[in-house]
Formats: C-alpha cells, sequence, structure tokens
C-alpha cells in the first residue's frame, strides 16, 4: 500500500505493539526451566542443620548422598555418624543434588529417609516363632522399580509371610513410593536389608530353611512342595536373579507361559509364587 506521496506505507509503529510487547527469547527460556523443576520431594532431608537433626532424633535413613569433594565443616562428622549408624554415604555430582531438591539450598548434603525403620532378619524369625508357625520369607535380589517392591510387600502381607529381605546395594530401598504402593502394609510386614544375599541365604538354610529362587529354566511351581519353612526369592526386573544366589539356592522355581510373553512383571510373579506357598500353610 502506497501514501499519498507514492511511497510504500508500512504502519505506524503502534502496528507493532504486540511483537514488542512478547517476552523476551530468554525470559520464555527462563519460565520454562522454572515450570520443569521438580518439587523437593517428601522423603529427603535437605542441608546440614536439618540432616544433624535428624540424626540426632534417630528418624531412619536409606542413604547419605554428599557432594563430590565437599568433605569441609561440619560434613565429616556427619558422615562419621551415618557410618557408625549404617547409612551408606555416596558422594554423587552436585548437579544430582539440585535436581533431586528443585534446587533448594542443599549445602553439599542430602540424607534420604526411609519410609519406615528397617527390621533384621533374626526379627522376621522370631515373628515367626511368635506365632508358632514355620518361616515364609520373600528375598528381592536386586529389585530397582519401587512399585514392585511396594506392591510384593502388599502381597507379602496379604499372605500372610512373615518378612521381607532387601539387598544394602543396587536394590531399589524403602522409599515415599514404596510405602504408598504396599497402601500401608509396610506397617505390618517387617523389612530387613542385608549386606550380602548370598550370605543371607546359607544362613537361612542352616536354619533349616528351603530358599527357592524364580526363573525361566526351573520346576513348574506346582509340581514343588512349597510347604514348611521356605524363602522365597525374586530377582530384579531385567537381570533376574544373579548367578550366586541362583546357584545357592535350594531349587529353582518356574511360571508356565501359555501366551506369546515369555515373562511376567516381577512383583506379579512374587504373588503367584507366594499365594502358591501360602495355600500349603
Amino acid at each position: 500500500m502506497a501514501n499519498e506521496n507514492g511511497k510504500k506505507d508500512f504502519g505506524k509503529r503502534d502496528n507493532f505493539k504486540g511483537v514488542r510487547d512478547r517476552k523476551p527469547f530468554r525470559e520464555l527460556r527462563e519460565d520454562k526451566e522454572e515450570n520443569d523443576r521438580p518439587e523437593p520431594r517428601t522423603d529427603l532431608v535437605i542441608g546440614r542443620n536439618a540432616v544433624k537433626e535428624a540424626l540426632k532424633a534417630g528418624r531412619p535413613a536409606d542413604s547419605l548422598l554428599v557432594q563430590r569433594g565437599e568433605l569441609s565443616g561440619s560434613i565429616r562428622p556427619i558422615i562419621a555418624e551415618c557410618k557408625e549408624k549404617g547409612i551408606i554415604v555416596k558422594e554423587v555430582d552436585s548437579k544430582k543434588l539440585d535436581f533431586m531438591c528443585g534446587h533448594a539450598h542443599h549445602q553439599g548434603v542430602i540424607m534420604v529417609a526411609a519410609a519406615h525403620e528397617y527390621s533384621t532378619v533374626e526379627e522376621i524369625l522370631k515373628k515367626a516363632e511368635d506365632k508358632n508357625e514355620a518361616p515364609f520369607i520373600v528375598i528381592c535380589d536386586g529389585l530397582e522399580d519401587p512399585h514392585n517392591l511396594g506392591a510384593i510387600i502388599r502381597t507379602a502381607d496379604a499372605a500372610g509371610a512373615h518378612g521381607v529381605i532387601i539387598p544394602e546395594r543396587r536394590s531399589v530401598s524403602l522409599s515415599g513410593i514404596v510405602g504408598k504402593t504396599s497402601a500401608g502394609a509396610l506397617e505390618y510386614v517387617p523389612v530387613a536389608r542385608v549386606k550380602n544375599i548370598t550370605n543371607t541365604i546359607k544362613d537361612l538354610k542352616e536354619k533349616g530353611i528351603w530358599v527357592y529362587c524364580a526363573d525361566m529354566d526351573g520346576t513348574p511351581y506346582r509340581k514343588a512342595d512349597l510347604s514348611g519353612a521356605i524363602a522365597l526369592v525374586v530377582g530384579g526386573e531385567g537381570s533376574g536373579v544373579s548367578r550366586l544366589v541362583k546357584e545357592n539356592c535350594d531349587g529353582v522355581l518356574s511360571i508356565p507361559m501359555k501366551g506369546n510373553v515369555n515373562s511376567l512383571n516381577a512383583s506379579v510373579a512374587a504373588a503367584v509364587l507366594i499365594f502358591e506357598a501360602s495355600l500349603t500353610r
């Protein structure tokens, strides 16, 4: 369009007001990053003073995460106390701490609290003894999904198992998600955390407990005698039961498959075996 002087008229500058009023790209990016930030988790104790008070109060904890290379000031005594109490200490990158706590001021330390206090294998066996029942235990070898562990704890409670055993490392712990998925069963099923699953299995066998693990190449579970004192071992979601654990079990149980998929979710497979064993009790 031309004006009266024959020159092109691109309109008044006010026509571009809407464009000028848009947020610069930098502000848009900052807004997106702000919205993408995760909310701080409720199972985390963040900062040095908060961690010290939690330890003082005896709050159950899974692990202490310390910023790599940060060992100054009050962190050293915090680490020492955690090790004394058997709490796992891990060195991690500062970016992981930032992400976990939603970029709150963590002072280089975060404690991951447990949804419930851990028990011991001895306490699980004592529970069976007090009920005058043969021990019935579920062992989780390398589970990584908290939903699976929570579901197994819930099944263990429903089937009358006396407790669940998990390893200290390379395994999910009693996080808030586990507690929520268990639907309250965590309050009734003791969970023991041990340093070595293989050694624990050997100790249970010495006490007269038969140990069976779940794997695809085993005996169909309906043909096995699951009465008496037993422990059932369920492997991790991807790798299954570890070789050494499998070698130290008294037997291997399989669940026959009639469909096209040759495996079940870890918690579903556990539920099948746990309830089968409960029928013999």
